[in-house]
C-alpha cells in the first residue's frame, strides 16, 4: 500500500464523498470551488489527491505535482468555513458578594443645598406702649391752580363765517392766574404737561360739528356736534400733553360745514362763545 493511501485513512468519509461526486459528474471539486488540472493550488490548509475515474481510487499529491494520465486533481480545505454563531448560553449562577473594600478618603465638601421653605409665621408679639407724638412735618409747596377764561361777543367778534377746518375765535380775555396764556385770537398755550378740563360753548346757525385739537391734531374724543341750528354747541373733555407750551383751539370739525357765529342770539345783547380752561392737580 502507497503512503497517499495510507496518508488518506483518517479521511475516508471525505475521499469517498469526492469520489462519488467526481464519478457522477467527471469534474474534480474543491473546497474553493476551483476545477481540477495541474494548475498550482495553495497548500496551506489544504489537501490534494489524484483521482482515478475508472477504479476511483485516491491517491495523495502536492499541489505542484501533476496527476497520472487520465487522473484529476482534486482539493479540499482542512478547515471548514465557519458556522453561524450559536444562541447565548443560560445565564450562570452569580458568584458570591466580595468582602467590602476599605473606606475612601473623605471627598470634598458638596455644593451648598437650595433654600428650605419659608416656616409658618410666628404668633403676634403683645402690643407694645404707645410711642410719642412725632414732631410735625414741614409745610408742604403750595398746589398748583391754574385756569383761564377766553370769549368772543357777537358781534362784534367772529363776523365771518368760520370756515370748515377753521378755528373759533376767542379774542377777549376772562379771569385768569395768568399761566395759561392765548397765542393768537384763536389758539391757547398750555405751559405744563398734565391733565386739562377743557369746556366750550359756540352758538351758530347751521348744523354742523366742534373738535378740540392739540398742536393742530384733532382730540377725536372731544369731537360734539347737533342736527339742528339755532343753538349752540358745547362740549366738555380732559386732555393730556405730553410735552410743555401745547397750543390747544376749537376747530371746525372737516366732517361738518362751515359755521355762522350767532349774533344776538334769542334777543337784543351780544351773544358770547367761551372758552375755559383748566389744569386739574
Amino acid at each position: 500500500m502507497s503512503k497517499s493511501r495510507i496518508f488518506l485513512r483518517p479521511h475516508v468519509a471525505v475521499v469517498l464523498a469526492v469520489a462519488l461526486l467526481v464519478a457522477a459528474g467527471g469534474v474534480a471539486y474543491g473546497v474553493a470551488g476551483r476545477q481540477g488540472g495541474d494548475r498550482p493550488w495553495p497548500t496551506a490548509r489544504h489537501i490534494y489527491a489524484c483521482v482515478d475515474p475508472g477504479t476511483r481510487v485516491l491517491s495523495r499529491t502536492q499541489v505542484g505535482e501533476p496527476c497520472p494520465p487520465g487522473a484529476k486533481k482534486i482539493g479540499w480545505n482542512v478547515e471548514g468555513v465557519a458556522g453561524a454563531r450559536g444562541p447565548i448560553g443560560p445565564e450562570g449562577v452569580a458568584g458570591e458578594a466580595g468582602h467590602a473594600g476599605p473606606a475612601g478618603p473623605a471627598g470634598p465638601p458638596g455644593l451648598p443645598g437650595a433654600d428650605g421653605a419659608d416656616g409658618a409665621d410666628g404668633a403676634d408679639g403683645a402690643d407694645g406702649a404707645d410711642g410719642a407724638d412725632g414732631a410735625d412735618g414741614a409745610d408742604g409747596a403750595d398746589a398748583i391752580s391754574e385756569y383761564a377764561e377766553f370769549f368772543a361777543l357777537m358781534p362784534p367778534d367772529n363776523p365771518a363765517t368760520v370756515a370748515i377746518g377753521g378755528d373759533v375765535d376767542f379774542p377777549q380775555d376772562g379771569p385768569s392766574t395768568g399761566s395759561i396764556v392765548r397765542a393768537g385770537t384763536d389758539s391757547f398755550v398750555l405751559p405744563r404737561i398734565g391733565t386739562y378740563r377743557v369746556s366750550f360753548s359756540v352758538p351758530v346757525v347751521e348744523p354742523g360739528q366742534l373738535v378740540v385739537t392739540l398742536d393742530g391734531v384733532d382730540v377725536p374724543y372731544t369731537l360734539v356736534g347737533r342736527p339742528t341750528g339755532t343753538t349752540a354747541i358745547a362740549g366738555e373733555a380732559l386732555v393730556t400733553t405730553t410735552v410743555v407750551n401745547t397750543v390747544l383751539t376749537v376747530r371746525n370739525s372737516t366732517s361738518g360745514s362751515a359755521l355762522t357765529i350767532t349774533p344776538f342770539s334769542g334777543g337784543t345783547g351780544a351773544s358770547a362763545a367761551t372758552l375755559v380752561i383748566e389744569q386739574l392737580q
